[in-house]
């Protein structure tokens, strides 16, 4: 696991979004809204698991950046959708979609009930080291 998570993290941000200051906190949304397409407010919070006022403040810095965009929901005006804005999906996607495609080819050979116990043993791991001590 350690060595996973250090690979991952050495993957660089691409050059087109190094002057941005993209943090950990913004890989998350950016790639349920790059695999999931777009979303409002309240379902990233949800899939995120934080605050919508949390979420709402993130989608804030990365829409005054530019790289998101929100536009109004035509089914309820009063919601916003959001999206990666159309001049950065392809980096964006560059960067994050081989990170999937890994997890692709990784999960294909398993069985339904393969897939289901490797998922349910690290969100298990994620439970215990998220208990505080």
């Amino acid at each position: 696991m350690p060595r996973m998570v250090g690979r991952a993290k050495k993957i660089p941000v691409p050059e087109a979004l190094r002057s941005f200051a993209l943090a950990p906190r913004h890989l998350s949304l950016l790639s349920y809204l790059l695999f999931d397409g777009p979303l409002t407010v309240n379902a990233l919070a949800s899939r995120l698991e934080i605050a919508p006022t949390t979420a709402s403040l993130l989608v804030g810095d990365l829409s005054r950046k530019g790289i998101l965009e929100r536009r109004e929901d035509e089914a309820d005006r009063r919601r916003r959708i959001i999206a990666i804005a159309p001049e950065h999906q392809e980096a964006i996607a560059a960067w994050l979609a081989p990170g999937a495609a890994a997890w692709r080819t990784a999960l294909a050979p398993l069985t339904p009930d393969q897939r289901r116990m490797f998922v349910d043993t690290l969100l298990a791991y994620e439970a215990a080291v998220s208990r505080e001590p």
